[in-house]
């Protein structure tokens, strides 16, 4: 059950959220027209990409409320499954050219 006293209920709450995460997709098709140099532009849409993957994590995908325990529980998690995919990288490069190493 949700608090009363958190104001905002149903659909009301994540408007605001759909608006930002709409301003970050903009601000993201500006800053490829601008004429950054390559590792600037680089770094900048990483981190409006980031923000916006945190945001939509933890509204949409209903992060926000869990206890604080479960979601940083599931970055030691992620971390193992990015290098266990890092482990079968070197096979696929392998297979491209279908001969071993």
């Amino acid at each position: 059950m949700e608090d009363s006293s958190s104001g905002k209920r149903g659909i009301g709450r994540y408007i605001p959220v759909y608006v930002l995460l709409l301003a970050l997709s903009g601000l993201q098709v500006f800053l490829a027209y601008t004429r950054l140099d390559r590792n600037r532009l680089l770094a900048s849409m990483l981190a409006v990409a980031i923000f916006s993957a945190a945001l939509a994590i933890m509204y949409f995908m209903h992060m926000a409320q869990e206890r604080r325990s479960f979601f940083w529980s599931l970055i030691p998690a992620t971390i193992f499954v990015l290098l266990m995919m890092n482990m079968i990288w070197s096979d696929s490069f392998r297979l491209l050219h279908m001969r071993p190493f």
